[in-house]
């Protein structure tokens, strides 16, 4: 379509003009209430508190067990860990033996052993020292410094995924953690300042490892749902994970497991802790691949929020008027988040392909149309009766 001098061209109904300043905070789109309140988006809203379900599942578990005996508490995060990693392995990674072709186990080890391995790795480590952090820092100091994993998710993210970002998320952010700020608020006016203080600055340092150490596996993981597959993203972590926490919980637990008395109570703890962080590594792809590593953690924020929840009726946790607060404030900056998309660019491997597929059509166009021109100048030949090529005059009077 041509430019006509003096014509103006109308603007789309959903794009804002580029130079406003509503298309450089929130993109191109018009924000409408009805575009806002999508069934996608409450789609990811539910199913990101799900997942803060199931960690709240993880974390009253846990709670008992460390409760259950004052004298002699259950303290194997290694042991936990290893029977979620070795479910993990019975169903995804014997999923990707019987696999052919690519897909294989063996042919993915070929390739890429190393790189699930430090994955991995980092996913066991930082299981490993959050919990840790319990034993030598406060409750509110794990739940400040815990929230250190979105701007390092975010950095990575920019880095490694080429993720761009928009003011409004930066927002939507800065909203969030103004809502984990009133939560911690609550625990402190609540007296809920839970955990030890016997070594507050390696606690902390142990928090800010754990919270570097996830968003370094999460990215991983987003880039492997998103690209290559789920099931082999967590058979891969069930095959290392069982490997590395198996090694590591018989180095350094062997003594508390034994000192375990064990009965039905500690057992169904144990296993219902294991569903729910084995739910929790399941069902997190499925929401990774729809939104992003970082809207997920926004969403796992409120799962403090339904701990006190069960702690108020399991634990005589008091109630206090700014967690409703908080969590309406963390449900806000995450809609905030997930209203506008960020911008991700396709793998180089798919626009080679893309590629290659319009090079490729060309070609068979090409071959296509030389096809028929030669059948139609032996079309003409057959009907003059020329043994030698026609003259012009002849070709075209058989071709019309």
């Amino acid at each position: 379509m041509e430019y006509v001098a003096g014509e103006t061209t109308p603007d789309p109904p959903n794009l804002r003009r580029s130079g406003s300043l509503g298309a450089f905070i929130c993109g191109p789109q018009k924000l409408r209430l009805k575009d806002i309140f999508t069934w996608r988006l409450l789609k990811t809203v539910a199913l990101g508190q799900v997942l803060s379900m199931l960690v709240c599942g993880t974390a009253v578990t846990s709670q008992y067990l460390q409760t259950l005996d004052q004298k002699a508490p259950v303290e194997t995060p290694m042991l936990q860990s290893f029977l979620n990693y070795v479910l993990l392995f019975l169903t995804y990674t014997l999923t990707l033996v019987f696999r052919k072709g690519d897909g294989n186990i063996f042919h993915i080890l070929k390739s890429k052993w190393w790189k699930y391995l430090l994955l991995a790795l980092t996913d066991v480590q930082a299981n490993y020292t959050v919990v840790k952090a319990y034993q030598f820092t406060t409750l509110t100091s794990i739940q400040l410094l815990d929230c250190f994993v979105i701007p390092v998710l975010m950095v990575l993210s920019w880095f490694f995924l080429k993720t761009r970002y928009r003011p409004l998320h930066f927002v939507a952010v800065g909203v969030c953690l103004l809502g984990v700020g009133a939560m911690v608020g609550a625990d402190l006016l609540a007296e809920r300042d839970q955990g030890s203080n016997s070594n507050v600055l390696l606690g902390d340092c142990l928090v800010l490892i754990s919270a570097a150490l996830y968003a370094v596996s999460n990215v991983g993981q987003e880039y492997t749902v998103k690209n290559l597959s789920r099931v082999e993203f967590l058979g891969m972590i069930g095959l290392f994970g069982t490997l590395i926490s198996g090694v590591q919980m018989a180095v350094l637990e062997i003594g508390p497991i034994a000192a375990i008395d064990w009965d039905w109570y500690i057992c169904l703890l144990f296993v219902a802790f294991m569903l729910c962080m084995y739910g929790l590594y399941s069902f997190m792809p499925v929401v990774m691949k729809m939104t992003s590593a970082t809207a997920v953690n926004l969403s796992l924020l409120t799962a403090d929020l339904f701990s006190l929840l069960c702690g108020i009726f399991l634990f005589d946790l008091k109630f206090s008027g700014l967690y409703i607060v908080s969590f309406v404030v963390i449900t806000v900056g995450f809609i905030m988040f997930n209203v506008v998309p960020t911008y991700t660019p396709d793998p180089p491997e798919n626009t080679e392909r893309a590629y290659e597929s319009v090079a490729t059509s060309e070609v068979v166009q090409g071959e296509e149309e030389i096809i028929l021109d030669e059948g139609s100048e032996n079309c003409a030949q057959r009907a003059c009766g020329h043994g030698e090529p026609c003259p012009s005059l002849c070709t075209l009077r058989y071709m019309v």
